[in-house]
């Protein structure tokens, strides 16, 4: 356990120091500032105003941008490290293989979930201060699908790491999967399935089983319960799954997803050439 939380501290540390990590806390903590400066809190949406309505503008952003930054940051976790020849000094220490794996996997966690819940809290502050009434279910069901997405992309992000053989092709990976999932969106291959005449059931579960679409779905129900915003697509989501069914697979799915691509990445990691 020391082994896994100094592997975590040190890739915290890295993490701190590089202009990455700069530029996605400013993006985080910038975009609830705008939308304070703008007067969000003022504004009204379908019944909503003050914090709910900063909430709920927020995490749509944050399901727009986190996965990308994940995917693209992480995958050079192992493969950047390989390529570096750190991996090579890094293995001749006195530490497991499955400490040093999930060490980083924690420690990436904490970077990529800290600015984010720190710049969401922050603005729950400020409809505090400013006296504005805070939906604290909402809110602490946000926080649990921002766990949810960072974990889902952090093991979808490690798998691919492992897998790929230089820094460049992890990205390069990253970005077909990032792109593979937003075609996924009901957009593009879904209108195809339409087309086709594929029952709308079959259409509505493989759309759920892309996480993007899953989030987007999750973080609409919260304060649009019918789903207007989806149409008829919403009469089958809410007759397959009912409302809270649906919110508690939100949240675990995702999370499931996240855990079995760490996993497969760990037994990749440990079973193949390591350098």
């Amino acid at each position: 356990m020391n082994d896994l939380l100094l592997t975590a501290w040190s890739d915290l540390q890295e993490s701190l120091r590089s202009r990455w990590f700069l530029v996605y806390s400013l993006v985080f903590g910038g975009m609830v500032l705008l939308l304070l400066l703008f007067g969000l809190t003022e504004s009204r949406i379908m019944g909503y105003s003050g914090v709910t309505r900063l909430l709920i503008t927020y995490i749509q952003l944050t399901m727009a941008i986190l996965p990308i930054f994940i995917l693209i940051t992480t995958v050079r976790s192992v493969a950047g490290d390989r390529e570096a020849g750190v991996l090579e000094y890094l293995l001749s220490l006195p530490i497991s293989l499955a400490a040093w794996y999930w060490g980083k996997l924690l420690g990436r966690f904490t970077v990529v979930f800290v600015p984010v819940f720190l710049a969401l809290s922050g603005a729950v502050l400020w409809g505090v201060y400013k006296g504005s009434p805070v939906p604290w279910a909402i809110f602490g069901y946000y926080v649990a699908l921002i766990v949810s997405l960072s974990g889902c992309f952090l093991g979808i992000a490690m798998l691919i790491s492992t897998l790929a053989r230089s820094a460049d092709m992890a990205q390069g990976i990253a970005f077909i999967v990032w792109l593979l999932l937003l075609l996924f969106l009901d957009l593009i291959l879904l209108g195809v399935m339409i087309r086709e005449a594929v029952p709308s059931e079959t259409i509505v579960l493989l759309a759920l089983v892309n996480p993007l679409q899953l989030f987007r779905t999750a973080a609409m129900l919260l304060f649009d319960t019918q789903l207007v915003l989806l149409g008829t697509t919403a009469y089958t989501i809410l007759d397959i799954f009912g409302r809270q069914l649906f919110l508690f697979w939100a949240l675990f799915y995702p999370l499931l997803l996240g855990s079995g691509c760490a996993m497969l990445g760990f037994l990749r990691f440990r079973r193949g050439d390591l350098l």
